[in-house]
């Protein structure tokens, strides 16, 4: 499946691979091994990490993943989600069109939509806080220059 023209262009234009790619050198298993990652984390925490960083957070028990509120402009709705789980972050933006959903992918899948299916960019790793803290403001970053870009 293909990337819609717009949302594919706009990961382009913010060097999606390469910042994604980075955030995952540097947060990765050998950094954190096994036995030192955050596998259960306070929620209470991760919502005030969130709320420091700008954004107003939500957690969907249901699916057991944390948002952020959801940002409209124009006839685009953004939001985005953030899986943690055995001390990864999985990443998940989503984008609307009215009704119509034109992202809703992890990460992931934008590298092999946009390189090749088999291309693979491993999730990043925490081990503290700290590190999700800065996981999470690198990760805002790229967001708010998707937005701008699209």
């Amino acid at each position: 499946m293909e990337l819609n023209p717009i949302v594919k262009t706009s990961l382009i234009k913010i060097d999606f691979i390469k910042r994604y790619e980075a955030l995952s050198d540097q947060y990765n298993a050998e950094r954190n091994p096994a036995d030192e990652r955050l596998l259960y984390i306070d929620g209470s925490e991760v919502m005030e990490i969130i709320r420091n960083l700008g954004y107003v957070p939500k957690f969907n028990s249901r699916e057991k993943f944390f948002k952020i509120e959801e940002e409209r402009s124009g006839e685009y709705t953004f939001g985005f989600h953030i899986i943690l789980r055995g001390g990864s972050t999985e990443f998940v933006w989503v984008v609307k069109e009215g009704k119509e959903v034109l992202l809703g992918s992890p990460w992931g899948v934008y590298a092999k939509r946009i390189i090749d299916s088999s291309y693979r960019i491993k999730l990043p790793i925490f081990g503290t806080y700290e590190d999700l803290e800065e996981i999470l403001r690198i990760a805002f970053g790229m967001y708010e220059d998707f937005k701008a870009a699209f």
